[in-house]
């Protein structure tokens, strides 16, 4: 007997599932880590400058630096919401100068951004970032010296340094290829395969 003969003569389990857990299993894997690693790789390796900017008391000390984005982590959290940490390491070469001396500092470091799936009208997944801010920048600050390293505390760099950062990785998750790869529109893909 054909299994279409069967299917009409009673049920035939062939690993049905509910509609509610297809789109559950569907938004898990259209917002896999791949997926989302995939839309920010752009940012891997990149590389960006700041500076010089006055710092301290009569803005008589400069800040420059030179920034280098490292490979993307992608850590999922699949509960009632999928949601996403996303760290970005980064690497920084660092230098104030005061005219009269330069003081180089080596920084290291992340950028932690916090991402969120939902869905839309009509057939729509979205992932949301949430905007970053210094407080998600985490570092770690070597000076050369104990001089540098008071000069730091004073010229408030380690906060600036979060500024910066915050602020061209804000600019970079509004570009298009990050907006196109976060707002995946189910249903003209769907069409679009349909076509022949």
């Amino acid at each position: 007997m054909s299994e279409l003969r069967e299917g009409l003569d009673g049920p035939v389990d062939s690993g049905a599932i509910s509609y509610e857990e297809f789109g559950r299993r569907f938004l898990e894997y259209a917002a896999s880590p791949q997926r989302i690693a995939g839309a920010f790789e752009k940012l891997t390796g990149e590389a960006f400058q700041f500076g010089p900017i006055g710092l301290g008391p009569g803005r008589i000390a400069k800040l420059s630096a030179g920034v280098q984005l490292g490979q993307p982590r992608v850590n999922r959290e699949v509960l009632e919401i999928i949601s996403f940490d996303l760290v970005i390491p980064l690497d920084v070469d660092l230098l104030i100068d005061l005219s009269v001396d330069r003081y180089p500092f080596h920084v290291d470091g992340t950028i932690h951004l916090r991402l969120t799936v939902r869905t839309a009208e009509p057939l729509r997944v979205l992932i949301d970032i949430a905007e970053p801010q210094p407080s998600n920048v985490r570092i770690n600050v070597a000076s050369a010296s104990r001089r540098g390293e008071l000069l730091r505390i004073l010229a408030s760099v380690d906060h600036e340094i979060r500024r910066f950062v915050a602020r061209y990785i804000a600019e970079e998750i509004r570009k298009p290829n990050i907006k196109a790869a976060t707002d995946i529109d189910v249903a003209a893909r769907l069409d679009a395969a349909w076509k022949l």
